[in-house]
């Protein structure tokens, strides 16, 4: 399944929003998520306060780093960021697997 342009900044947007709240609860600093991401602490601070656009690589990596916890995998699904659709796009589908 491919995630539509609209619904990647849909997605973007709510991860936006949420950033600070699903960084303090995993205990990390906006310097720890930049480092783990690969971007600047500069960053970081610009897309929080929304003045800088989340680009679709560092919303995934985000998505690797808040699903690794129970409690932020939880929170992604119940602020909406973790759809349905994001779900199976995530998931490897069986006609990527290596045929043996």
């Amino acid at each position: 399944m491919l995630i539509g342009q609209l619904n990647k900044n849909e997605l973007i947007e709510k991860m936006a929003d949420n950033l600070p709240m699903l960084r303090t609860k995993l205990g990390f600093t906006q310097e720890e998520i930049a480092e783990m991401i690969g971007v600047s602490r500069h960053t970081v601070i610009s897309m929080e306060n929304k003045k800088r656009p989340m680009t679709w690589n560092t919303f995934l990596s985000l998505i690797l780093i808040f699903s690794g916890n129970a409690d932020t995998k939880m929170l992604l699904k119940v602020l909406g960021i973790m759809t349905p659709e994001l779900e199976e796009f995530l998931t490897p589908q069986k006609k990527y697997e290596k045929r043996i």
